[in-house]
């Protein structure tokens, strides 16, 4: 997709789908997640919580699941309240990836 391509799309959005458009960018502008890392070599280069191996993608095929954010607490106690709601706030911004690490690990 050409940047005129996107243009025509962005101009195309109703107000809120623009904010909603603006803020996804500002997020994905900044490499610093806080409380997320993505290392070469650490689960795949996978983002993770910071400073453990638990990827974002587990929590979220968990949370799919139906496991509640409490159990996932219990579950990593190496992780806090604050660490998934960034995880959450990081697989809302990059769902594509998330869904594909998630295909792809079904598929392994």
């Amino acid at each position: 997709m050409t940047l005129k391509e996107l243009q025509a799309q962005l101009l195309s959005l109703s107000p809120s789908e623009k904010a909603e458009a603006i803020q996804i960018l500002t997020r994905s502008l900044s490499s610093n997640w806080r409380g997320i890392t993505k290392t070469p070599g650490v689960c795949g280069g996978d983002a993770c919580i910071e400073g453990t191996r638990i990827p974002i993608w587990v929590l979220v095929e968990a949370r799919s699941l139906g496991i509640s954010e409490m159990d996932l607490l219990k579950d990593y106690p190496t992780i806090s309240a604050t660490d998934l709601a960034n995880a959450w706030v990081y697989a809302d911004a990059h769902s594509d990836e998330i869904a594909t690490t998630i295909r792809e690990n079904e598929e392994a």
